[in-house]
């Protein structure tokens, strides 16, 4: 049986078989993955539109490729959340805030080349990098990252009036992502 990759995120989080959610429609699903940052429209089951998508990078992709530039290992996203978490126990100081790439647009895209890209120069710039800038690092590109999910999906959920929200992907494991939206 051919299932859509995206289609099985959609699904998968009507799998919980204790606390089925109720799907009211119509519903708008974020699904955030190592391949795939899309904001989806759904009318009713199995009739999608996505409304919006990254334009460039997948979140996952981006919170790889900072991986990298930290110098931590594969996979990146885990990592990044780690130090960002305790840069955030430590109260670490931020030092180096990140731009929230199309954050005031009109439409529900993303775009995180930027944000990675920023992440680079910023690396550039420093002499010694040192356990405590990677932490801060880690942590203003999450902050990014929460920041730019959280409007473009309200955004959706306003143009759209969804009923219903879904998050799903591998992304959507990050701890504070999914605080952010419990909140």
């Amino acid at each position: 049986v051919g299932v859509n990759h995206m289609e099985g995120h959609i699904f998968s989080v009507l799998m919980n078989k204790k606390n089925p959610p109720k799907l009211a429609f119509p519903s708008l699903s974020l699904l955030i993955s190592g391949g795939h940052t899309e904001l989806v429209y759904m009318k009713s089951h199995l009739e999608f539109e996505i409304i919006g998508r990254t334009l460039d990078d997948s979140i996952g992709e981006a919170f790889d490729k900072v991986a990298r530039m930290l110098g931590l290992p594969y996979p990146g996203g885990p990592q990044v959340a780690k130090l960002a978490h305790e840069a955030r126990e430590k109260n670490v100081k931020a030092l180096f805030p990140f731009p929230r790439p199309m954050l005031h647009t009109n439409d529900c895209d993303f775009s995180f080349s930027g944000l990675k890209t920023a992440v680079l120069y910023t690396l550039k710039k420093i002499e010694t990098i040192t356990e405590e800038t990677k932490t801060d690092i880690a942590r203003e590109f999450e902050n990014a990252v929460v920041e730019i999910l959280l409007k473009k999906t309200k955004r959706a959920l306003t143009l759209h009036n969804a009923q219903t929200l879904i998050i799903g992907g591998g992304v959507s494991a990050n701890t504070e992502i999914r605080n952010a939206f419990t909140e």
